[in-house]
């Protein structure tokens, strides 16, 4: 049988070459639609939301019980483990190929089981049992670090030996579609003697990549490199909504708090590791070299490509204001999930880890309005008479991503949120 990821494979359901969501891609999500059914699992493809509990009643899964694909999250079904994960994909590949009949020729099975996207509520896709925000872009450091620091202060010393993160919040992750209200919280510009309380009026978005943990971890043990990719599911792309000038009062000396927990979005579809398989690569060459539990015997990064497109509330759609790859992260994402756990802390299924802001080394590459608008010196003109250097109430953000294959692309879709007032 061909393998899932074949560039070859085609499906009875037609898929336009930019689709998203070709056979070679099949991600899960949770989904509703209006059969009143409660919410459950379902793979994108093309067009359309593959229902698999649908399926699973009709007894086309062998390893999977259908109270697992009735399940308003993924967690159940990612607690089953890899080899469940792949045989489960390279199943679905099966029942989708444009060569089998078993469903494009069941009428009754397929208008069951088929739904279109336009018709579906997404919901978010899983149970985040914790939340964990790195900072491994070497670009995005060393340009906070020089506006707030000064070039030759860019990095701090600890930065190209460790992955650094820290602990945010599982409560306020949301799917895309949530609105944002923004913040709240205690500012004091430079020039006030005291702070103050109110609306944040520095508001930024962070471009990231998201892991998505499907396996748990033993408290007190560390990681491998391949232990840690076996325990990654898959990956979302991921909105670390910021308030920075709440984040400059209250940063030092415990790092971010208030500024990063009233919301992160996430896209509805979660990507499994194996389907961006064909997409690994080498990251950047690290020097000085990581300590050995940190060293890595494979490529661990992604050539995948990203995209940001802002809304100013008077616009009609859309301007790009930056495109940039998952490749050129310093720590990986295995690296991070490592290093998480060096301590012994225990991971669980449904976990989250952040990838930290991901900018490129050109300027259109930035991932973050501080450093697309240089902390607000440089404003994005977005429409004629429209500028932005942080986010204004009424403005919507998307962040598209996708990893090109040869005459596909495996992706996914978009994350979407506008930001409502402080009220």
């Amino acid at each position: 049988m061909p393998h899932p990821n074949d560039p070859k494979l085609r499906s009875f359901i037609d898929v336009a070459p930019d689709s998203h969501f070709p056979i070679q891609n099949l991600p899960y999500g949770v989904f509703s639609a209006k059969d009143g059914l409660a919410p459950r699992i379902g793979v994108a493809i093309g067009d359309y939301v593959l229902d698999l509990w649908q399926l699973a009643q009709d007894c086309r899964f062998d390893l999977v019980e259908p109270a697992v694909f009735a399940a308003s999250q993924l967690n159940p079904f990612m607690a089953l483990g890899p080899k469940v994960w792949s045989s489960t994909r390279a199943r679905i590949s099966e029942l989708l190929r444009h060569d089998n009949p078993e469903l494009r020729d069941n009428e009754k099975l397929r208008k069951r089981a088929l739904v279109p996207i336009a018709d579906v509520t997404l919901h978010l896709p899983f149970a985040v049992s914790g939340y964990t925000d790195f900072y491994s872009s070497k670009e995005h450091a060393t340009n906070v670090g020089v506006m707030f620091r000064g070039k030759d202060n860019a990095l701090q010393p600890n930065w190209l030996h460790m992955p650094i993160g820290y602990n945010g919040r599982a409560s306020t992750v949301v799917v895309s579609g949530t609105q944002v209200r923004r913040p709240r919280g205690q500012l004091k510009p430079p020039t006030a003697e005291v702070p103050s309380f109110g609306p944040c009026k520095r508001l930024d978005f962070e471009l990231e990549m998201g892991v998505v943990v499907g396996q748990p971890s033993v408290m007190g043990e560390m990681l491998t490199e391949k232990q840690a990719e076996e325990m990654i599911f898959g990956f979302v792309i991921l909105n670390d909504w910021s308030a920075r000038d709440i984040q400059q009062w209250e940063y030092v000396p415990l790092g971010p708090f208030q500024a990063k927990v009233f919301a992160t979005s996430i896209s509805p579809w979660v990507v499994t590791r194996e389907a961006l398989e064909p997409f690994r690569l080498h990251g950047p060459a690290q020097e000085p070299k990581p300590l050995p539990y940190l060293q890595q015997a494979q490529p661990n990064n992604y050539d995948m490509a990203l995209e940001v497109g802002l809304r100013a509330a008077p616009m009609n759609a859309p301007k790009n204001i930056s495109r940039t790859n998952f490749k050129y992260m310093y720590w990986s994402s295995v690296q991070q999930l490592v290093h998480h756990a060096a301590c012994g802390c225990a991971m669980n299924v449904g976990d989250l880890l952040g990838s930290g802001t991901i900018s490129g080394p050109e300027k259109d590459q930035r991932g973050s309005l501080l450093e697309i608008s240089w902390n607000g010196t440089e404003p994005v003109e977005l429409a004629e008479g429209v500028k932005r250097t942080f986010l204004e109430d009424g403005d919507s953000l998307v962040m598209r991503g996708w990893c090109q294959g040869d005459g596909y692309r495996v992706g996914f879709g978009e994350v979407e949120g506008t930001i409502l007032a402080a009220g």
